[in-house]
């Protein structure tokens, strides 16, 4: 259970598989013979858990970051649009608390997951 091997199709992407492995933050050395990669999990420890913690919580502010400017664009072409006359100023408002509404729910969902998995992480 402390041990994960990657075994690739193709045995030329084996190089890379191992590099994207090392520039992770994951912190785990993988050990590459050739045709298989094999990954030794240590066990987690209190330090480790903190560790793995930041992870996701940093992930997960990628994630809002990402949704905010999804908002931006979409605000950017609604405000584009009524520029435009092709939506009443009425419409641009409606369709910019959708806007919002959607980024917050996203948000939201986003807490939650982060929350939940730092939990798992830190329970034994």
């Amino acid at each position: 259970s402390q041990l994960i091997t990657i075994n690739p199709w193709d045995k030329s992407t084996i190089a890379a598989i191992e590099k994207a492995i090392l520039s992770s933050e994951l912190g785990i050395t993988p050990s590459n013979d050739g045709n298989l990669i094999r990954l030794s999990l240590p066990p987690l420890t209190e330090e480790r858990r903190k560790e793995l913690t930041k992870v996701v919580h940093n992930l997960g502010e990628e994630a809002k970051v990402s949704i905010r400017n999804i908002r931006r664009e979409a605000n950017e072409d609604l405000k584009k649009l009524k520029d435009d006359g092709k939506i009443s100023e009425d419409d641009y408002f409606r369709e910019h608390d959708v806007v919002q509404k959607v980024t917050d729910d996203h948000t939201k969902k986003i807490d939650e997951i982060i929350k939940a998995k730092e939990e798992d992480l830190m329970s034994v």
